[in-house]
């Protein structure tokens, strides 16, 4: 190997103990290219959301949205076989991506997705004024309003957990009434979206109890009572054992999609008797891994989804490391170094959101299971962090 090349492949990364070790790149990067066939599992990776940071506004009041570059990242998740679970929680809905932009991805997206490639959308209520208490009509009406707008652009809808229900709801039933409601009236069937209070603190006691037992049943009660509206739910619990007794439990075809950036490996491949399905943030900064497990395990060949599926794990879990609703920044930042965008700056500032060691570690961690595209630009970009946050090469 030439001398300069050597040197592209090392760089100088910060350690817990405030030292400073010279780090040799080892991964072989993975080949993305498109399954030849179709997946024997729904695959939806949730987008993120390229900020604009040459626009003349202000990233905390109104943002602006790069729409070429995230529009080019989905083209890249299609490319892969890969769905777009889009305008989720993964886009920043919530935290400083608000209704207005996420109707105008969602058309974006729609107008750009072929034949050949699936949309689901998230469907809320955070177009609700958070400084006045909701009501359940404001609730529902909110909901409405959202997904008609999202129907109308063509996409499967993912009726998303609700802060103001959480507000709003007195117990159980008002949970079930509100989504009978909406079930009643969805054009197709839905997603339902159960996000656990570590992705969102707002929404702890989601269902009307912070009991899972009791909150499982008044799921499996909406589903039951309305399966013809329901495609499945997403499960966002990053407990294993609790996904695993809930999809037991789903009737008929009622799909489990994963929402578990800690144990997806297993989850998606099953127990012999049921299996989940994936609507994952981490798809979005694993989307080559993925798309290559997911082609060996619809052959058969599940030692070879394993082999390049789990080791991707301690980069999700990482990612996703608690305070796990800035797992935003490290997917960012993953798509910074492997070229998808030309900066690392988010709306609202939420690259500020993780440390220096917990990049630094994000870097090694996706060069050990071969997911630095360019290893020679993610050494250069990984640089330029680095120097900005006082780590010189």
């Amino acid at each position: 190997m030439p001398a300069d090349m050597e040197n592209d492949l090392r760089i100088r990364l910060p350690r817990a103990d405030r030292t400073i070790e010279d780090y040799s790149l080892v991964g072989q990067p993975i080949t993305a290219q498109r399954a030849s066939g179709e997946f024997n599992r729904v695959a939806y990776a949730a987008g993120h959301v390229v900020f604009d940071p040459l626009a003349p506004s202000d990233p905390w009041v109104a943002p602006a949205i790069d729409w070429d570059r995230t529009l080019a990242f989905r083209e890249h998740l299609w490319s892969l076989n890969l769905g777009i679970a889009e305008a989720m929680d993964t886009a920043q809905r919530g935290m400083g991506f608000g209704w207005d932009m996420a109707l105008e991805l969602i058309r974006r997206t729609m107008a750009a997705a072929g034949k050949n490639n699936y949309v689901a959308s998230g469907c809320g209520t955070d177009q609700l004024d958070p400084s006045k208490p909701p009501m359940l009509d404001d609730v529902i009406r909110a909901y409405e309003e959202q997904m008609e707008a999202v129907e109308a652009c063509g996409s499967r809808v993912v009726l998303m957990a609700s802060r103001a229900l959480v507000q709003a709801a007195k117990g159980p039933d008002d949970y079930r009434n509100v989504y009978d409601r909406l079930l009643r009236q969805a054009a197709a069937p839905v997603i339902l979206h159960w996000l656990g209070p570590m992705f969102d603190p707002m929404l702890e006691g989601y269902w009307g109890h912070r009991d899972y037992s009791v909150a499982r049943d008044v799921v499996l009660d909406i589903i039951g009572e309305n399966r013809a509206k329901v495609d499945g739910i997403k499960i966002s619990l990053l407990d294993a054992a609790k996904e695993i007794d809930l999809r037991s439990l789903l009737p008929g075809s009622t799909k489990m999609y994963t929402g578990d950036d800690f144990n997806y490996v297993d989850l998606i491949a099953g127990d012999g008797q049921h299996h989940s399905h994936a609507l994952l943030g981490a798809f979005d900064a694993i989307a080559p891994a993925a798309s290559a497990a997911l082609s060996h395990l619809a052959t058969g060949d599940v030692t070879g989804y394993r082999d390049i599926l789990a080791p991707t794990e301690a980069l999700s879990r990482h990612l996703f490391a608690a305070p796990t609703r800035f797992y935003k920044t490290g997917v960012v930042f993953m798509a910074y170094l492997n070229g998808h965008q030309d900066h690392f700056t988010m709306v609202g500032g939420l690259e500020s959101a993780r440390s220096t060691l917990h990049l630094a570690d994000i870097f090694r961690l996706a060069d050990q299971v071969n997911l630095l595209a360019d290893p020679a630009l993610a050494v250069q970009r990984m640089a330029a962090v680095l120097a900005v946050r006082g780590v010189q090469q």
